[in-house]
C-alpha cells in the first residue's frame, strides 16, 4: 500500500516505516499520524511482521517535532482532543504493541519526534542525533506522553531540566542517561536496529509480547506491575511456545517457535 508521508517496506519480516516529510524536517502532521495508527495497528495482526523499525527520511531528522502550523490558533478545548487522540491511536498504540518496536534515531528527534521514539520499546540513536523536548519555548509542554515517558526513561530531575530549559542533548548524553540504547555512526544506524530485532525475532514471539506488557505495567497508573508480570509468566506455561522452547532445550536443538 502506498502512504502520502510514510515509506513502508517489508524485509526479512521487519517492517520498515520511514517518516518521509523531509522537506518539513519529517514534522508529524495529522495526516502522518493517521498513516502511523493505520500501519502500525495492521502490523500487530500480520503474520508476516515480526518486528518494526521507525526511522525517519534523509540525514537531518528523526522527526524534528509536531507541525505546528496545524495547530497555530487551536484552543484549549482543541488542544486537548490534540493530545488526546495522539496519545490514545498513536503512541500507547506503539508502546502496546506485542511485536518489538525500534526507534532509529537518525537526525533531530525534537518535540513530538522524541516523543515518539520514547513510545518505542527500544532507541538506537546516531552519534550525529540531537534530542530535545522544547516546546515550552512555544508556550506550550510535551502532549504527547512525553511529560510521562521521560520521567520514566531518565528520572525527574533530569527529566525536570530536559523540559524545562527545552534544550537539546548529544546521542551521548542520551546514551549517558539512559535515553538511549545504543549510540553508532548513521552508516551503522538501520543495521546494527536490523541486528537487534532480527535476535529478538529468534525469541519466542508469545513471550515476547507477554514480557512487553509486563514491562509497561511497571509505569501504567492504578496497575500492580508484580501481579501483571505473575499473570503473563503464567500465560507462558499454556503456550506452543513454551512446549517448543523447552522441548528444544532439553533436546539440544534451535527452537522452532510460532508464536501461539
Amino acid at each position: 500500500m502506498t502512504y502520502s508521508n510514510l515509506l513502508v517496506e517489508n524485509r526479512e519480516r521487519i517492517l520498515f516505516i520511514t517518516i518521509n516529510r523531509e522537506y518539513k524536517l519529517n514534522a508529524l502532521n495529522k495526516a502522518t499520524l493517521a498513516e502511523l495508527h493505520e500501519v502500525v495497528t495492521a502490523s500487530a495482526h500480520d503474520e508476516h511482521v515480526g518486528g518494526l523499525i521507525i526511522s525517519g527520511a534523509g540525514e537531518k531528522a528523526f522527526v524534528a517535532g509536531a507541525d505546528i502550523t496545524e495547530f497555530a490558533d487551536f484552543n484549549a478545548d482543541e488542544g486537548r482532543e490534540l493530545a488526546r487522540e495522539g496519545q490514545i491511536k498513536v503512541f500507547d498504540v506503539i508502546q502496546n504493541h506485542s511485536k518489538p518496536v525500534i526507534a532509529a534515531i537518525n537526525g533531530f528527534a525534537l518535540g513530538g519526534g522524541l516523543e515518539l521514539a520514547m513510545a518505542c520499546h527500544i532507541r538506537l540513536a546516531a552519534s550525529v542525533a540531537k534530542m530535545g523536548l522544547p516546546e515550552v519555548s512555544l508556550g506550550l509542554i510535551p502532549g504527547y506522553g512525553g511529560t510521562q515517558r521521560l520521567t520514566h526513561l531518565i528520572g525527574k530531575g533530569r527529566a525536570m531540566e530536559m523540559i524545562l530549559t527545552g534544550d537539546m542533548i548529544q546521542a551521548e548524553e542520551a546514551y549517558r542517561i539512559g535515553l538511549v540504547n545504543h549510540v553508532c555512526d548513521s552508516a551503522d544506524l538501520l543495521p546494527k536496529a536490523s541486528e537487534l530485532i532480527k535476535k529478538i525475532m529468534t525469541r519466542s514471539p508469545f513471550a515476547v509480547g507477554c514480557a512487553i506488557r509486563a514491562i509497561n505495567a511497571a509505569t501504567e497508573a492504578g496497575v500492580n506491575g508484580y501481579e501483571t508480570e505473575v499473570s503473563e509468566f503464567s500465560n507462558c506455561f499454556g503456550s506452543e511456545d513454551f512446549r517448543e522452547g523447552v522441548s528444544a532445550f532439553l533436546a539440544k536443538r534451535k527452537a522452532e517457535f510460532r508464536g501461539q
